[in-house]
């Protein structure tokens, strides 16, 4: 597997924990990175803090947030000579609820950045979002954007 390969990978793990409400998962995947907002101020940094982020954040409807993430168009741009590599994608989240038709929720664009840890393997540095188009959250956050 190539490193362009490695990191959509990890894309894909974020999407995946996160529509089946797996927390520490997610944690896991930022255990030496951060959340920031498109400002670049941090909201969560490491596992607990980001676990704790998304749990504090997110309804769950039986043990999920029925929802599903979809990253599209990502671009992987490279930042020699610091070996990080900065990914540009684009996110849709929808979701379905009993009583309620599957619909878009959010659009927007995520800015991550990826270095390579010491046993090789690429990780999440930092990943900013950006929030394009908004439909209905107040099933989905537990606050206001």
């Amino acid at each position: 597997m190539d490193d362009g390969e490695e990191i959509r990978g990890l894309l894909h793990r974020y999407c995946e924990r996160v529509d089946a409400g797996d927390w520490a998962g997610v944690g896991a995947l930022f255990a030496d990175g951060a959340l920031a907002d498109e400002h670049g101020t941090e909201l969560a940094r490491g596992s607990e803090a980001v676990a704790a982020f998304y749990e504090r954040g997110t309804q769950l409807h039986d043990g999920s947030p029925r929802t599903k993430h979809l990253v599209i168009g990502t671009a992987l741009e490279p930042r020699s000579p610091e070996g990080v590599v900065v990914a540009r994608s684009s996110y849709l989240v929808l979701q379905a609820l009993d009583g309620m038709a599957l619909q878009p929720i959010i659009t927007g664009r995520y800015l991550d950045s990826f270095a390579r840890r010491s046993h090789g393997t690429w990780a999440f540095v930092e990943r900013r979002f950006l929030v394009d188009l908004m439909g209905d959250l107040s099933h989905h956050l537990r606050f206001s954007l």
